[in-house]
């Protein structure tokens, strides 16, 4: 039997007992073919000493029985290692920080507490997925949306406290932020409510954030500091109306103003939901379509495009742009996404236009029909689905077997460094990440041509790269290498992620370094106040317990 790092095989025997006395025996696994389950999927050391692996894994059912827990690990001096549901694939799955932690796995606490469709919002517990909460709201004909990411399999409270976005209206896609209040179990065992669930009997306890006192929500996410059991998340009413509409530009120079233009538009409000920037000339769709062209095979490009596109130097060329212009196809789109009242989404949409024409000569524009809710079947296939509330898994066509990719890889490590909402930075990040590849010699899609950031966030982008997983353990260190210096190349630009795999959250931690790391000095002082043991996700996203800092893995 494998154990944590420091404990006898009888302390660790005595431990699962005593979890079992907890949750029933058919809860806590300790056989290698259950904790197999409990290994990152997609990681690319695996099989190799850095793989990160637990030594057992429980799973509660109550908030309750997460306090039991906690306290048996307290005593014995054993490492959890929380997940909600395990999906966060790309970024780690339910693999612990620390090799040896108990997986502290919530997927059993999957109960919907309130879903309110008068104020919009809903309280759920960590085992509750976007399916069971759409699904749910479905089966009570409730007149809310939930907001997605692209999977829609994880976890409310995993994705937003590993602050994930989804593909709604703003106000909503950044989940931490649309969240509203906390149950949290902390390292000594206690239970502890934020906002407004501090009073007994709160009656907004989901609908007003701050309470009184400090707002300390935020100190949960993304950190080792306690263990959230229930979470509030605002909802958006459903709609009366949606409309697609594009924006197309003809000239690499337009970039800057377009981007300016949909920051203007964005941050006012006039468009609300998930906008998206694409290249037609360069060959780039939106993520839908990347999608069906993955699945079904791209539409051919002519000899003479596919030429000039292997010419240009950081995606131009005079040659390219006129090709454009004489062909009609645009060098970029900007798709905005509105919702609302049918009459003020086309007013909304009318603002836009005229928002965009300041910015940028010859602009097109063409829109989709203003749909109206319900959607017909055949209308909603047409529509990215997480754009309308619904969850899905269609994002894993990206990397799998099909007509147009019949080598698929085992998986994917996602960089994403924030850049600034400008076209300056796209093509400057272009510019930077593409000469590395060619220097370290390894082609990644993205960047074949020219890629094109996410506008996840409000006011800034994410320059996303999928850097594959693959068979080959040697390939697999060269791309392990080039991840870990494409991380210091962007601190070096003042860009860095917001996110990434559990093998990188050191070194990323280690960029956001101002001051002699202060902030991640302020991070330990919290650690080792309120969990002196060091027994909660010891490691995660770079916060070690005193006793292991320095030479942990």
């Amino acid at each position: 039997m494998k154990t944590p790092p420091g404990i006898s095989p009888a302390t660790f025997a005595a431990a699962l007992k005593e979890f079992a006395g907890v949750v029933g025996k058919d809860w806590v696994f300790s056989s290698d073919e259950d904790l197999d389950l409990y290994r990152d999927s997609y990681s690319p050391v695996r099989g190799k000493p850095e793989e990160r692996t637990a030594s057992a894994a429980v799973a509660p059912s109550t908030s309750e029985e997460v306090q039991a827990i906690v306290k048996i690990a307290n005593a014995h001096k054993i490492p959890l290692y929380t997940i909600s549901t395990g999906k966060n694939l790309g970024y780690g799955g339910s693999a612990p920080a620390y090799s040896g932690s108990v997986v502290l796995d919530l997927k059993r606490m999957n109960r919907i507490i309130e879903v309110n469709d008068r104020n919009h919002y809903a309280i759920v517990e960590p085992g509750v997925s976007y399916f069971d909460l759409y699904n749910y709201i479905q089966e009570h004909d409730l007149k809310v949306w939930i907001d997605c990411p692209d999977p829609g399999w994880g976890s409310l409270i995993g994705n937003a406290l590993d602050h994930g976005v989804g593909a709604t209206a703003g106000r909503y896609r950044n989940h931490i932020d649309a969240h509203c209040g906390m149950e949290v179990v902390l390292a000594n065992g206690e239970v502890m409510r934020t906002g407004m669930g501090a009073l007994p009997n709160a009656q907004t306890w989901a609908e007003f954030k701050n309470g009184f006192g400090p707002i300390i929500d935020g100190m949960f996410s993304q950190s080792n500091f306690g263990i959230v059991t229930k979470m509030g998340f605002w909802l958006m009413p459903a709609p009366e109306a949606f409309l697609e509409a594009k924006i197309h530009a003809q000239r690499y120079g337009d970039l800057e103003g377009l981007v300016d233009a949909l920051n203007l538009i964005e941050n006012s409000g006039i468009a609300t939901g998930l906008p998206e920037i694409c290249s037609p000339l360069l060959g780039s769709g939106a993520t839908y379509q990347q999608i069906k062209f993955f699945r079904d095979g791209a539409p051919p490009m002519a000899a003479e495009h596919k030429k000039l596109l292997g010419e240009a130097t950081n995606g131009f060329s005079p040659a390219l742009e006129q090709y454009g212009r004489d062909n009609d196809i645009p060098y970029w789109t900007l798709y905005l996404n509105f919702y609302g009242p049918a009459k003020v989404v086309a007013a909304q949409w009318e603002a836009a236009q005229e928002i965009a024409s300041r910015a940028i000569k010859d602009l097109q524009f063409e829109a989709g029909p203003v749909l109206t809710f319900p959607l017909t079947d055949a209308q909603a296939a047409d529509l990215p689905l997480p754009h309308i509330g619904i969850p899905n898994l269609e994002i894993f066509v990206f990397g799998a077997r099909s007509q147009s990719n019949p080598h698929p890889t085992s998986g994917h490590m996602w960089f994403t460094p924030v850049i600034p909402r400008t076209g300056k930075a796209i093509i400057e990040a272009n510019q930077v990440f593409s000469e590395v590849l060619k220097r370290l010699n390894l082609p990644l899609g993205e960047l074949n041509r020219f890629a094109m950031p996410f506008c996840l966030f409000e006011r800034s982008f994410l320059f996303v790269i999928g850097f594959p997983v693959t068979e080959d353990p040697a390939l697999n260190e060269r791309l392990v290498a080039a991840l870990r210096e494409f991380i210091g190349i962007a601190a070096a630009r003042g860009w860095a992620e917001y996110r990434t795999p559990v093998i990188f959250q050191d070194q990323v931690m280690s960029v956001y370094s101002y001051n002699n790391n202060a902030l991640l000095r302020f991070h330990e002082t919290i650690k080792d106040a309120i969990d002196p043991n060091g027994i909660l996700s010891p490691g995660r996203y770079g916060i070690w317990p005193k006793h292991l800092r320095g030479n942990a893995r």
